[in-house]
């Protein structure tokens, strides 16, 4: 097999040299120098893999495939000989397939499945500078089960821009091997975007002047897709002679593809896109950059228990990443949107995402590999106390796991569906209960974020206009252009209706009834969310109290603030109230059926100050949510007597009613006890002292105050 000459060849020697005794290795590589093609391909006929597999991991499915079909090519092949890959529904591995290349989640439900790996003989992390949640714990999972089962299994990790040597400590002292790569050289121009200036327009202008000033095509990089979309819509506008292509992965692999293929001879392109392009790929024609300096990443709260999306400055190890893109296959021009003197004031690396992201996943993969404490692996960091115990509580509400945090055979089916836990529970509950159709359509749109757009247009939050346009688009074949004031994106439409029929013949339910009841889609959400379902407070349409005891309020969604629950799929997770994004009405008769197992009944006996009587109810709430409180004909004697003596203490005997032959008694009593201190003090603090004894025996059957004043407090203290 003769391979491409590449920068990374220069150091196959020293890698193939290391790795032929059982070990590990690290090697660093610059953007372009070849690693994720070239290294896999040229250690396959190695001795020591003895026919066995090499599993390549990338941190995102449109990586994996395009990796998976450059090494076929060098191979004269097809995609599913030699070379496979396996990422979410799509598969292509065959009886011949000896490299494997899968996304991250993919390595740890296979370690689930077989904690040993066998038929693998080396596994390989590629750009594992991204850190992402299921890097961090596939080469966690990995280590452990090198060293107490596989000592035979070699790891390499390759990356461009992380610190070699603490990887290399966690694996073992690994030798760290440095290839100097090929970079072309990337002109850096500084375009500082104005303070009151919209990402989408700074990008939009960089990217025409880019056209108009250098060669090739040009790669944009936005924080989401919705800057993406207004970015695109600008272009369309202005005037241009460039193809636009959007890239970011909830793309169908049809339009990422077309992003990333060769312009047309004399056409040019230009790529919008997210951090999906900052790595591993190769956007053939590409030479110019237009960094916008943003990402978007998830941060989840353990206080609140929810995840939001902020959006941060990139670091400089990201920045590089991304100017790289220009220098790929000749020299480029790398335009980033802030002033020279900030760029050192980047971070120089992302934060790991372990460290700010929801752990539920993390959790259930790891009971599913019957890892039960953390600190049994090796971790580059280790995933925060409190974030785990936050889902491992949600995993138990979702019946994944039991009270000693073992995974049940309910989380074992979770496990197997790939996606998060909240999404597999709602997807298997639902369907047992045959409202799994009306399950697949909600896990497309929570998964596909939000197809609709308020652009202007008051944000109506109600789940249920969004199930209406997918079912509008399964039924004619597409949708309105607006829904609740607010405009429909078509393509997230599509998308999310392509979602639904991937899940529907994942659970068998291909033939499945449209689900008509509206008043499901709230019960079949709460399934997912059972943190989040909320109660209208007194007297205010917009605020809810959710069941973990954190307020929201709903701002612009007239039909959900007449609810008096909702079960709430997004909010902007801020405090102390946070704003309302997605949700759908509840009643509570539905928490009574979905949650029964989960109310808390309790009597409380207390004194009333209004009416001055003791006031006994039963309570019956789930979690902070008050479902009902009623009177309690027939409380328990001694607590209606305790909350009686209760308020006589907190009042200092005012409760009491001294009549004027009691009054004079005390003073009697006073004066013998001032000078014969054997005798009983009776002033207010002694007395208060002993209230179970001179005055608890006489209040039986005594539950207010104008019973207490029928009392001879005389009689009582002789």
């Amino acid at each position: 097999m003769s391979l491409p000459v590449l920068p990374v060849s220069d150091v196959l020697p020293e890698l193939v040299r290391v790795l032929s005794a059982p070990g590990n290795a690290v090697l660093q590589a610059p953007p372009g120098a070849g690693k994720t093609t070239i290294v896999p391909l040229a250690l396959l006929a190695l001795p020591w893999l003895a026919g066995r597999k090499i599993v390549l991991l990338e941190p995102r499915r449109l990586a994996a495939r395009a990796a998976a079909h450059r090494m076929a090519v060098l191979l004269g092949e097809d995609v599913g000989e030699t070379v496979g890959y396996r990422v979410r529904r799509d598969t292509r591995v065959g009886p011949r397939t000896r490299i494997e290349v899968v996304t991250e989640g993919v390595l740890t439900r296979m370690l689930s499945r077989d904690p040993t790996l066998d038929g693998t003989g080396l596994v390989i992390f590629d750009e594992f500078h991204e850190r992402s949640l299921h890097a961090d714990l596939g080469l966690a999972l990995t280590l452990h089960s090198q060293r107490l089962v596989r000592d035979d299994l070699r790891v390499l990790v390759m990356s461009a821009t992380i610190a070699g040597e603490r990887v290399a400590q966690l694996l073992g002292g690994a030798p760290v091997i440095a290839s100097e790569g090929r970079m072309f050289p990337v002109e850096l121009r500084y375009l500082p975007r104005r303070a009151e200036q919209r990402i989408e327009g700074a990008v939009a202008a960089a990217a025409e002047r880019a056209l108009r000033e250098c060669e090739g095509d040009v790669l944009a990089f936005l924080p989401g897709q919705r800057e993406i979309a207004r970015t695109f819509a600008l272009l369309e506008q202005a005037p241009i002679a460039a193809q636009l292509h959007p890239l970011f992965g909830n793309l169908s692999f049809e339009q990422q593809d077309r992003a990333l293929a060769p312009s047309r001879a004399g056409q040019r392109k230009v790529v919008l896109a997210t951090a999906i392009a900052e790595s591993s790929l190769t956007i053939d024609g590409v030479r110019v950059v237009v960094d916008g300096g943003l990402s978007r990443v998830p941060r989840f709260s353990p206080r609140t228990g929810m995840t939001r999306l902020d959006t941060v400055r990139v670091s400089r190890a990201s920045a590089d990443q991304r100017a790289g893109r220009a220098g790929r296959q000749a020299a480029g021009v790398c335009y980033r949107l802030w002033p020279l003197e900030e760029h050192a004031n980047l971070l120089a690396f992302a934060t790991p995402e372990i460290l700010e992201a929801d752990l539920a996943p993390l959790a259930l993969e790891l009971a599913a590999c019957g890892v039960h404490d953390p600190a049994e692996l090796p971790w580059l960091d280790a995933p925060p106390t409190g974030a785990l115990a936050q889902a491992r509580t949600l995993l138990q509400w979702l019946d994944a796991l039991d009270d000693q945090h073992r995974i049940t055979a309910h989380g074992r089916d979770m496990v197997g569906l790939g996606t998060h836990p909240r999404l597999a529970h709602m997807l298997l509950r639902a369907t047992a209960t045959g409202r799994g159709a009306l399950a697949c359509d909600l896990a497309a749109l929570i998964d596909e974020r939000d197809v609709l757009r308020s652009e202007g247009a008051p944000h109506d939050a109600d789940l249920r206009l969004r199930v209406e346009l997918v079912r509008q688009s399964r039924r004619n074949g597409g949708c309105g252009q607006t829904a609740g004031g607010m405009r429909v994106m078509r393509d997230a439409v599509e998308r999310a209706a392509q979602g639904a029929r991937a899940w529907r013949r994942d659970l068998d339910l291909a033939g499945d009834a449209e689900w008509s009841d509206d008043g499901a889609v709230g019960r079949v959400v709460a399934l997912a969310f059972p943190d989040r379902v909320a109660q209208r407070r007194t007297g205010d349409g917009s605020r809810f109290l959710l069941r973990n005891g954190s307020g929201a309020v709903l701002r612009d969604s007239p039909a959900l603030a007449r609810e008096p629950f909702l079960a709430v799929v997004e909010t902007d997770g801020r405090m102390p109230e946070s704003g309302v994004w997605l949700a759908a009405p509840l009643q509570a008769d539905d928490l009574r059926s979905e949650f029964g197992a989960a109310i808390d009944v309790k009597d409380a006996v207390r004194w009333d100050e209004t009416s001055a009587t003791v006031r006994a109810t039963r309570r019956e709430s789930l979690g902070a949510i008050v479902l009902r409180e009623t009177l309690h004909a027939h409380p328990d004697a001694a607590d209606v007597q305790q909350a009686l003596l209760t308020a006589v203490r907190a009042s200092g005997l005012a409760l009491l009613s001294w009549s004027e032959s009691a009054r004079q008694l005390r003073q009697r009593l006073a004066f013998v006890h001032h000078h014969s201190p054997d005798w009983p003090d009776v002033c207010d603090a002694a007395l208060l002292a002993s209230l179970d004894q001179w005055l608890g025996p006489y209040t039986s059957g005594v539950r207010s105050a104008a019973q207490l004043a029928q009392l001879d407090l005389g009689a009582l203290l002789l």
